[in-house]
């Protein structure tokens, strides 16, 4: 049985690294792992493949592996592996939804928490040499607390989840949307289905957008919602790029029609340094850093060498994708 790994990416921590194979081949002996450094080799590879970890995957490739039964990704968002030849074959497509989620609400929180404090100003500030708490506290909207605030999610998956989690802890009042509302509250104190989503941009003071790119997620935060959102109320998109009308929520930072705003997806990665949103006020950027960890691939080691266990005797697997729902 092979076992093919190509995740190859330059940034680094998202290539796995050399101790991962190592250690599969110590503790599944019974494997032949193969782990590309690049994307030279993989149509030859992925021929007898049966199992596979990564990301990206072309059309053709799915054609041409007859043995393969299950992909991998190292990922959370799986939209550039939902094309016809996969999604309408019998591959098991996994994903590593539950390793990113709880890592990417720490930063959830960190955005939400640098936004209430006006620590980017602070920070500016001090560039200045600048004693600047009179600025701070005149500059709209006021430094605020988060206790008493409302969260409000788009996606409840597993960072919709661990975001809902702490935010009880720290006295937030919770708000979600989900696909299907009926399947639960996970905890939150109001949980809405697609058609009302608008509530979320309504009620919440921080807006949380974490859900799939799917048809009818693209731009959901768009102007008309955008323009529904309290001018105190922040967004924080820690999903994917493609969530977010960017030119409008730089005019409504802009205009000054919301809060603020923190984005560390962008539908352009690297953001080009000649776009416009670095400049933006009030808007905070970070370089898709929300799933960073200094244990992220022994997060993925786990997650991965339970599934093959499961695999290998026939269980059901954790994370699996729904690949009609792309997610």
């Amino acid at each position: 049985m092979k076992l093919l790994i190509f995740v190859h990416h330059p940034f680094d921590l998202w290539c796995a690294p050399a101790w991962f194979p190592e250690r599969l081949r110590s503790e599944f002996f019974e494997l032949n792992i193969v782990h590309l450094p690049d994307y030279k080799r993989v149509d030859e590879e992925i021929l007898d493949t049966e199992i596979a970890i990564t990301w990206s995957v072309r059309p053709e490739q799915i054609k041409s592996a007859k043995k393969l039964r299950w992909i991998h990704s190292p990922a959370a968002a799986v939209h550039q592996l939902i094309f016809p030849e996969l999604v309408n074959s019998d591959i098991i497509l996994t994903n590593a939804r539950e390793v990113h989620g709880p890592v990417v609400a720490e930063h959830v929180f960190a955005l939400i928490f640098a936004l209430a404090k006006k620590i980017p100003g602070s920070v500016h500030l001090q560039e200045k040499h600048a004693w600047g708490q009179q600025i701070l506290w005149d500059e709209l909207p006021r430094v605020r607390e988060v206790a008493g605030a409302t969260v409000g999610l788009v996606g409840l998956g597993s960072i919709g989840r661990a975001v809902a989690k702490t935010a009880k802890a720290l006295g937030m009042r919770v708000i979600a949307a989900r696909e299907h509302p009926e399947k639960g509250s996970e905890g939150t104190d109001a949980v809405f289905g697609p058609a009302q989503i608008d509530e979320i941009f309504r009620q919440a003071d921080y807006v949380v957008l974490a859900a799939p790119v799917t048809a009818g997620t693209k731009a959901i935060a768009n102007a008309e919602r955008l323009a529904l959102m309290k001018p105190d109320a922040c967004l924080i998109n820690v999903g994917r790029g493609p969530l977010v009308d960017e030119p409008a929520l730089a005019a409504a930072l802009r205009e000054k029609k919301i809060g603020g705003g923190a984005l560390d997806v962008f539908p352009k990665e690297p953001l080009p340094a000649d776009s416009p949103l670095w400049d933006v006020p009030n808007l905070l950027i970070t370089p898709h850093t929300a799933a960073l960890t200094d244990k992220l691939w022994e997060r993925h080691y786990a997650l991965f060498s339970e599934n093959l266990r499961r695999y290998l005797g026939g269980q059901p697997l954790l994370g699996v994708v729904d690949k009609q729902k792309g997610y």
